[in-house]
């Protein structure tokens, strides 16, 4: 995609047939500024060697949940490779961290220079912007089911989240991750996916 960055895809063991996403979700993992992270990772299984063999080689020293219902295998990373932990200060009762997350919100830089962003749906999703490798990677407010790019829908859709991401277009990116659906895009995928109706209930999927 971009001089290290990367990613694995996997089923996601929560996916349910009656679930409004597909179930393959994909992990990222950056080196930047010398610094190995990993974004929203979910473990891969064990005899999936050359993707670890990948995560060990990165050495990553920090991992970041970019949205409370991807916790993902985050207390896990920590454990096993001792990186330093970031993301929401809130999470959802049935899926909370055991790991003291340090908290991101819009506007913060992490370790590497990632730059946290906003989405506007109001989901304390922090997009992040890494300038290394002019790349944007979301968790779900930018979602590609069935290969096409399009944004989550809100009630607030027009309101809120189409001002929040068009502000994006002002930084300086090409490349576009998201987790679920296909993961890799560009940045004129993202600008027509702004003009696209939503994804959810409000555009019968």
């Amino acid at each position: 995609m971009a001089p290290g960055l990367w990613l694995w895809r996997q089923p996601h063991p929560d996916w349910q047939e009656d679930s409004d996403w597909e179930p393959e979700v994909s992990s990222f993992a950056v080196a930047s500024r010398g610094v190995g992270v990993l974004l929203d990772p979910l473990a891969p299984p064990p005899g999936e060697r050359e993707v670890w063999e990948r995560i060990d080689a990165l050495d990553p020293a920090v991992a970041v949940v970019l949205k409370p219902d991807h916790v993902r295998d985050v207390d896990l990373f920590v454990r096993w490779y001792g990186v330093s932990a970031y993301g929401p200060w809130l999470y959802w009762p049935d899926d909370v961290p055991r790991t003291d997350l340090e908290p991101v919100r819009p506007g913060d830089e992490l370790p590497g220079g990632l730059q946290a962003h906003h989405d506007g749906r109001g989901a304390m999703e922090t997009p992040l912007y890494l300038p290394e490798q002019r790349a944007l990677v979301f968790a779900d407010g930018i979602t590609a089911p069935h290969g096409v790019l399009r944004v989550w829908s809100t009630p607030w859709h027009e309101e809120r989240t189409l001002p929040a991401l068009r502000a994006l277009l002002d930084l300086d990116f090409e490349h576009v991750l998201v987790s679920h659906g296909e993961p890799v895009h560009d940045r004129e995928a993202f600008a027509a996916a702004l003009e696209r109706a939503p994804w959810g209930e409000s555009s019968g999927e």
